[in-house]
C-alpha cells in the first residue's frame, strides 16, 4: 500500500526524462512506446471510435485498434489535456516546449496535429497540469496553475477561482453543473459547489485517490489505491460502489461517448488498459 500510495502521488508533480520517440511520420507499438514516454492523457476520437488520442511528455499520439501509436504533433510536452465534450473537431492542451518554459493554453482543430496557444492563462504562460472542460456548459473551462484557474468564455480568458486542494492529483467537472467539482487527492475525494473557491470532503476521507472522472450520463468515477475503481452517480455521491477490485492504479479515464459502457485508462507501470463492460473488468490494450 505504502509504495502505491507514493508512486501514485508523485506522478503528480514528477518530471521526466526519457529517450525520444520515433518520427511524425511513423508509427510504434504501444509496447515500444511506454519504454519512450509518459502518458499524461487520454481520449476516445469521437470522429472514430476505433482511435485513441494519447497526449505524452513526447507529443501527441493517435492510437489505432491493434495498438499502433503514430505522432501526429511536434515533440513538446503535453502535461494537460481534455477533449472537448460536444465538438469532436476540438481538444485542448497545456504543457512545456520541447525547449523549457511553458505552453500556456492551447487548442487544436485537427484532432492534435497542431496547436495555437488561445490563451497565456492567468500568470501565465501556465502550465495545467490538471484541467477539465464543463460538459454543462463547454464554455466553462478549469485549469491548475498557482491556484484553480476558471475560464468562462472557452480558455480566453482567465481569472483565479481558489486555492487548490492540498495533494491534488487530478480534477474533474461536473456533467451537471458549471459551479461544482471533483477533486482527486492524496486524502481523499473532495467537491467544490463555488468553482473552486471552497472544498469539502467528498469521500474516502484519509485514503489515495489517483483519479476522478464524470462520465455523461451522469456517474461520477473514482481510482482508490487499496480499493479500486469505484462509481457512484452525481445524484447520490455518497453512495458509492466498488465496479473493479483490479489494482492496476488509474491515472486517466477515458470514455467513448458512443458506448459509455467502453471505458480506456492510463494505469500506472501498465500502459493503457479497456473495459467492454462499463468498468467491472479490464484488459490490457494493444498488446498480442
Amino acid at each position: 500500500m505504502k509504495r502505491l500510495t507514493s508512486a501514485a502521488a508523485a506522478l503528480a508533480c514528477a518530471t521526466f526524462s526519457y529517450v525520444m520517440p520515433a518520427a511524425a511520420e511513423d508509427s510504434v507499438p504501444l509496447s515500444e512506446l511506454e519504454r519512450q514516454t509518459h502518458y499524461h492523457g487520454l481520449a476516445v476520437d469521437p470522429a472514430d471510435p476505433s482511435r485513441l488520442h494519447l497526449a505524452t511528455h513526447h507529443g501527441f499520439y493517435w492510437i489505432d485498434a491493434g495498438g499502433m501509436a503514430t505522432r501526429v504533433s511536434d515533440v513538446q510536452d503535453f502535461m494537460g489535456f481534455t477533449p472537448h465534450p460536444t465538438d469532436p473537431s476540438v481538444l485542448y492542451a497545456s504543457g512545456h516546449p520541447s525547449n523549457g518554459g511553458n505552453l500556456g493554453f492551447l487548442v487544436s482543430a485537427d484532432g492534435g496535429a497542431t496547436w495555437t496557444q488561445l490563451s497565456p492563462g492567468l500568470n501565465g504562460p501556465v502550465d495545467f497540469h490538471q484541467m477539465d472542460v464543463s460538459p454543462a456548459d463547454p464554455q466553462v473551462i478549469y485549469g491548475v496553475y498557482g491556484g484553480i484557474q476558471l475560464s468562462r468564455d472557452a480558455g480566453r480568458t482567465w481569472s483565479m477561482a481558489g486555492a487548490a486542494p492540498d495533494g491534488l492529483i487530478a480534477l474533474a467537472a461536473s456533467a451537471r453543473s458549471t459551479a461544482r467539482l471533483y477533486a482527486a487527492t492524496k486524502a481523499g475525494l473532495l467537491y467544490s459547489d463555488d468553482a473552486g473557491s471552497t472544498w469539502q470532503p467528498a469521500a474516502f476521507d484519509g485514503e489515495v485517490v489517483t483519479m476522478t472522472s464524470t462520465g455523461p450520463s451522469g456517474v461520477l468515477y473514482a481510482y482508490v489505491v487499496g480499493r479500486g475503481l469505484m462509481s457512484a452517480t452525481e445524484e447520490q455521491p455518497d453512495d458509492w460502489s466498488l465496479l473493479s477490485s483490479d489494482q492496476r492504479v488509474q491515472l486517466h479515464l477515458a470514455i467513448d461517448g458512443r458506448n459509455p459502457t467502453r471505458l480506456f485508462a492510463i494505469a500506472h507501470e501498465a500502459g493503457i488498459i479497456e473495459s467492454t463492460d462499463g468498468g467491472k473488468t479490464w484488459q490490457t490494450f494493444g498488446k498480442p
